[in-house]
This record gives C-alpha cells, structure tokens and sequence, in this order.
C-alpha cells in the first residue's frame, strides 16, 4: 500500500478506509519506498506477516503523481495528520519526499505533517539537509534506539556503521532549526528502564526530547 491508514494494529488502504467511514480523524501514512540503510534486529520488516491486500511491501516505488493521485481521493476530514512512514527509510527519496510535503502544505495546510526517519539522510545524501524541511514539515521523529554508539550499531545494524549514531544525534539538531517539534524515540520492550534513563539523560544534555514508544508487533 502507498497510502494508508491504521486501526487496531489493522492496515487500511484509502479505498477500504473510505469503507469504513472513520469517524475520528486519525493519521493518514504515506509508504515511499521499502529501502532502508539500516537493518534493525526489531523492525516490523523483519517480523510482521501481512495479507498481499494490506501488506505495507510496494512492488516497486511510486511516482510522486501516483502518490497525489491516492491523496486526492483521501477522506480529508477524517485526517488528523500525514506521516511518511512504511517499511523503509522515507529520506532515501528525499526530492520526492518534499514534492509530496509541499503539495499537502498548498492543498491541506491546515494538517499536520510528520516524518518517522532514522535520522540518517544526511549520511545518505552526504550534505545537511534539515533546512529542506522548512515551512514543510510539523514534526520529525527520529528512532533513537540506543544511548551508545556501540550498543546504536548492535541494534540498528547500519550500513554506515558505528559513525551512524552521532550523525543520527547532530541530524536531530540540524532538525531543530527548522520544523516545529523534533523527538527522538526509544522502543519500550526492546530496552531496559536503565537504558532508557541513559537515553534520557543523553537527550537532555543535547536539549532534545525522548519519546519512549510501544513495541509494536
């Protein structure tokens, strides 16, 4: 699926969502591409079974025009947000990440927006790119996953390997100077309360806030 919505930990697509007739706004979540830089040991990729017709793995990427077209057939009304999140790392197509941001800001200003990255695009694209979000983008969250570096490239598995994670951490900074609320997240049952309180303590002493997420399965 491109374009979908969730309920109760059950994928809809736009169509079967407009079946359903949601009636609590909710976040509308856009799949740009199954490829990821990172390989991490609890990522839903790599456990999540799912029905051919709700399963989050694209057969091949899709076209910015393709995208928009599933969005104009959106129930905006029940929308509460945008969020580009599916199987993969949404940043890997950054220009066409910002073609489709910019088309929600003039066409749905009044929705939020938000990205759910790994906090690696300016490993990726090799320059910093944070300041290509402004006036686009409401809310980044970053997977911090981690409060070392070692203990980051153990879980995550990166292609860029131990230098990752303090890419990851000065990402999140760039991130802060142009979009409205930057988190960085931390699994619950992936991590013990004391690794959390250490990623608390990282965060705060870079002026950053830690969300601590459910695990989902």
């Amino acid at each position: 699926m491109i374009v979908y919505m969730v309920e109760h930990g059950k994928y809809f697509s736009v169509r079967d969502a407009l079946k359903n007739e949601f009636k609590i706004p909710r976040g509308l979540y856009v799949n740009l591409t199954n490829r990821c830089d990172n390989d991490c040991v609890f990522c839903l990729r790599r456990t999540k079974e799912m029905m051919k017709g709700s399963s989050l793995w694209l057969e091949r990427e899709p076209t910015v025009e393709e995208v928009i077209d599933e969005l104009r057939s959106v129930p905006w009304a029940a929308v509460s947000e945008v969020v580009f999140c599916g199987f993969g790392e949404p940043t890997l197509r950054l220009k066409e990440l910002l073609e489709i941001l910019r088309w929600i800001r003039e066409n749905h200003a009044g929705v939020l927006t938000r990205l759910n990255t790994n906090g690696l695009g300016e490993l990726a694209h090799g320059r910093e790119i944070a300041a290509e979000f402004d006036g686009l983008l409401d809310v980044a969250s970053i997977s911090l996953n981690a409060s070392t570096a070692e203990k980051y490239y153990a879980l995550t598995r990166s292609s860029y390997r131990i230098k990752s994670f303090e890419a990851m951490l000065l990402f999140a900074e760039h991130m802060k100077k142009f979009v409205p609320t930057v988190v960085l997240s931390i699994v619950d049952k992936v991590s013990s309360e004391e690794e959390i309180e250490r990623c608390r303590e990282l965060c705060s002493a870079r002026n950053l806030t830690l969300r601590v997420r459910p695990f989902e399965r």
